[in-house]
């Protein structure tokens, strides 16, 4: 089959010109004009499923209507002409979740032009937000919807202190970022420490050590809640004068790397923030509490292995690889066992990408460290670990009342396998986003094509 561009094969697939070109209500200023592409009932049939939640079901059907998981059991019963695909022998699971990607700030093909994720100005760039750099025809995002990632967080990099805001994207093919943002998803503020800040900054005036660093997140937590005090007492005032007074209370000046740290304040904005060594994770949940916000979860995490107590504790997810390690210093003591070491303690663990190509093999980094963590003797199930792809994530952005499982009236973000999803030569043969079909393995008309690849060598005929 000859390849089209995005554009062309979303029309023939009903996947953009459905959307409504009103935005739907969001607070955001860049609010979400996402809206499910359409889609017909389907009823998957006596599949194995991992229902995202530590739960397997063998023998199992599930039932998918007008976007949502409608039903899961066995026998159902389903409306007359629904279309039924056999799924025997197969594995069902909630489409993957990757909580720190770069897709679209640091597009494919990765060239000076198409760095777009690090605003290396300031130290401090609260204001700045991944959706103002994200280039949706990205050829990464079909790439990843291949290996059955439904959903993503899209951060800024780790050169400062506050890189500014991600973005939670559904991974459907658009024009526009704001056709792909998950609707009502809170945004995430990434933050950095460590060796990275120091290494942008110090030949830049600072910081140049751990020491500086700190002092650079309390001076700037300082002036947010300074800030906020300040808007908090208009608006007070405001409520107490009357119309006819002659004067009337003058609001602050406006200041947008502020009022994002305000909004992490309020409970708005999800703290994300790159962090490799236990220390520094454990003095950063103390200024957390002297500033009066919550880590939501540290990313790359190296050595959460070491506080694994410290994060059940403090209900803070890791967002860690399978097996990258020794690659830098904060690096340098990692171990294999991590991610099912800080599972096993209670802890919210997660497996993240931070990667073009590894989005696209996520499901085996998770089967690695599964592996790597059963051979010490933590005795996980395949089903445990698949939290730590859909469910665990889905908590971490606030959207799990969404996605991230497989249960009635959550959305139908469905992957069907073509074996067991952690045995190495299994490979998603659908993917359903909303109850949509965006990718299906045998169907090439089922597969997006950026506009930019079109014509592109090796970009020719889908065999």
């Amino acid at each position: 089959m000859k390849n089209t561009t995005l554009s062309a094969l979303a029309l023939g697939m009903g996947l953009l010109f459905t959307q409504s070109p009103t935005a739907i209500a969001d607070e955001a200023p860049y609010p979400s004009t996402y809206q499910p592409i359409a889609s017909n009932s389907v009823l998957l049939k006596d599949a194995t499923v991992f229902d995202g939640l530590g739960q397997k079901f063998t023998n199992t059907d599930v039932y998918l209507v007008d976007g949502k998981i409608s039903a899961i059991g066995q026998d159902l019963e389903i409306a007359d002409g629904v279309q039924t695909i056999d799924a025997t022998g197969r594995w069902i699971t909630p489409g993957i979740i990757d909580i720190h990607s770069h897709l679209g700030v640091y597009a494919s093909p990765s060239v000076k032009a198409h760095s777009d994720g690090n605003e290396v100005t300031s130290p401090v760039t609260s204001e700045v937000s991944a959706e103002h750099g994200v280039w949706p025809h990205d050829p990464g995002f079909n790439r990843a919807r291949a290996g059955g990632v439904t959903s993503m967080l899209i951060l800024p990099g780790s050169a400062n202190l506050f890189g500014g805001k991600g973005v939670v994207l559904k991974n459907v093919p658009s024009r526009t970022v704001q056709g792909m943002k998950f609707p009502n998803a809170p945004y995430a503020l990434k933050m950095a420490c460590g060796e990275n800040p120091k290494r942008v900054y110090g030949q830049k005036g600072g910081p140049g050590s751990r020491m500086g660093n700190f002092s650079g997140y309390r001076k700037t937590w300082v002036k947010a809640v300074a800030y906020r005090e300040k808007w908090d007492k208009y608006e007070a005032d405001l409520a107490k004068a009357k119309p006819d007074d002659k004067k009337q209370p003058t609001a602050p000046t406006r200041n947008l790397q502020l009022e994002t740290l305000v909004d992490v304040l309020k409970g708005d904005v999800n703290i994300n923030m790159h962090c490799y060594r236990a220390d520094e994770m454990a003095q950063v949940i103390d200024m957390s509490k002297e500033f009066g916000y919550k880590v939501t979860t540290f990313h790359h995490a190296i050595e959460a292995y070491k506080i694994a107590d410290l994060l059940a504790e403090n209900d803070i997810c890791s967002a860690m690889w399978a097996d990258w390690g020794g690659f830098k210093m904060e690096a340098y003591d990692s171990v294999r066992e991590n991610i099912p070491m800080v599972h096993n303690a209670g802890a919210c663990a997660i497996v993240h990408s931070d990667s073009g190509v590894g989005i696209q093999r996520l499901y085996q980094e998770a089967a690695k460290a599964l592996a790597d963590g059963n051979k010490v003797g933590l005795n996980i199930s395949k089903a445990q670990a698949w939290a730590w792809l859909s469910s665990n994530p889905a908590k971490a952005l606030g959207i799990e009342d969404q996605t991230g499982s497989i249960q009635k009236g959550l959305n139908a973000d469905i992957v069907l396998w073509s074996g067991d999803p952690f045995a190495i030569r299994s490979r998603p043969d659908l993917v359903f986003i909303d109850g949509a079909l965006l990718y299906d393995s045998s169907d090439a008309s089922k597969r997006a094509v950026s506009d930019f690849e079109l014509g592109q060598p090796g970009e020719g005929d889908v065999k």
